[in-house]
């Protein structure tokens, strides 16, 4: 029995040839120019396109935070818990002691 995975493995391979055959056919047909022309649209546009896109997300991203600030949030952000350690200490101490 077949898995699902297998199943779309297989349409693709069969779809991927089909798609291989018709292309070779068109290429011989009287349209060859054509289709020549078309793919190679296709393919410049989809490389302009992709990079377009890269372009459009480096420009609209906001820079990221600079080193020395991530280390001072971290910093505090350790002082803060040592501060929390020294206090719980101090309740476990007393609590002890009494």
């Amino acid at each position: 029995m077949m898995t699902r995975d297998q199943a779309i493995g297989a349409a693709l391979m069969v779809g991927s040839i089909a798609g291989i055959a018709i292309y070779g056919w068109l290429l011989i047909s009287p349209f060859s120019e054509l289709i020549i022309k078309l793919t190679a649209f296709v393919a410049v546009a989809g490389v302009l396109g992709i990079l377009a896109w890269i372009g459009y997300t480096l420009a609209t991203t906001p820079p990221p935070k600079p080193i020395e600030e991530i280390e001072k949030e971290i910093e505090e952000e350790l002082r803060k818990l040592e501060e929390e350690a020294k206090r719980e200490e101090q309740k476990t101490a007393s609590g002890a002691q009494a």
